[in-house]
This record gives C-alpha cells, sequence and structure tokens, in this order.
C-alpha cells in the first residue's frame, strides 16, 4: 500500500493576504488553488453599501458567501433571501446570481471558490489599492469584467440587483 503524501499547511494571518480593489470593493485573497491543493479559494471581503455585480454565472466553481457584517439581499436564479451576520448562502454553479448590499454600511463577508482557482478572476480584474480601506466610488468597468469572466469560465447575463423599492 503506497503512503497518501500529505500538502503543507498554510497560515495567513489576519490583516494579511493579497489584497485587490475589485470594482467598489476591497477583496483579499486569503487561500488559493495552489495552497489547498486545487480544493477551494477563499476570500475575505469589503463591500461597498450599495454595491450588486451584475447578474452572473460561473461555469467552473461552485461560490459561497458567509456574511460577517452587514445585510445582503441575494439573488439566485428566481429566489432572494437577506442575510446578516452569521448567514450562509450556496450557490450552485451555472446558477445566475448576484447579490446587493443593503443599507448605508459596506458588508463584510468570506467567499469560498470550490473548486479553487476562480479566487485570480477578482485579482485580475482588480487592481493595486492605493491605500487602506474601499477605493473611490466609480462606475463599474463592464468591459473589464466581460474580458476577465470569459477567463475564469463565468458570463455577465443580466443587470446588477436593483435597489429594493421603498
Amino acid at each position: 500500500m503506497q503512503a497518501m503524501e500529505i500538502g503543507a499547511p498554510s497560515f495567513v494571518a489576519a490583516g494579511e493576504g493579497e489584497a485587490t480593489w475589485f470594482q467598489p470593493n476591497r477583496m483579499t485573497v486569503k487561500a488559493t488553488a495552489e495552497t489547498t491543493g486545487g480544493a477551494f479559494g477563499l476570500l475575505e471581503s469589503e463591500i461597498a453599501a450599495g454595491s450588486s455585480p451584475p447578474l452572473h454565472v460561473h461555469h467552473r466553481e461552485d461560490e459561497s458567501f458567509w456574511v460577517l457584517e452587514g445585510t445582503i439581499r441575494f439573488r439566485a436564479g428566481e429566489e432572494e433571501f437577506v442575510g446578516g451576520p452569521g448567514s450562509f448562502v450556496f450557490l450552485p454553479r451555472d446558477l445566475p446570481h448576484t447579490f446587493r448590499v443593503e443599507g448605508d454600511a459596506p458588508a463584510r463577508v468570506l467567499t469560498l471558490l470550490t473548486p479553487g482557482g476562480g479566487e485570480r478572476f477578482f485579482v485580475d480584474g482588480g487592481r493595486t489599492p492605493e491605500g487602506p480601506g474601499l477605493p473611490p466610488a466609480g462606475p463599474p468597468d463592464v468591459d473589464l469584467l466581460r474580458r476577465v469572466s470569459a477567463d475564469y469560465g463565468a458570463e455577465i447575463v443580466g443587470p446588477p440587483l436593483a435597489p429594493r423599492e421603498s
């Protein structure tokens, strides 16, 4: 019987990891396909209040969110649900989805991509932070999102999630 090879452990301290400004958000890569033997990618994200990515589909990986702070309204297919701190959402590949940060404060989430590899999408589609915190507000670069999405087996299929009507 052949012994199973054990991978190397990985440790990333609080406040550490590869940070990127991705659209109006700050995302920090905590684990990659390379550090997990391909099992997953993990990002810690600070997402601006009111922020919503375009409706999109991942064809290569499932995406999960664990809300740490703030309130996020998720749309997955035809379903909508709202999650606050401690909430968990699993979004299987090939399911169109988006979300919107509700309220006036940013949200903080952990994003898990399984299998790993898709975490590089946010780095390749982002830019090096010019300082701490969130980037300056500005319109989304939809052309860049489309190009990078194609590289990572994802596609934009609709608009961002609109604010709730009062």
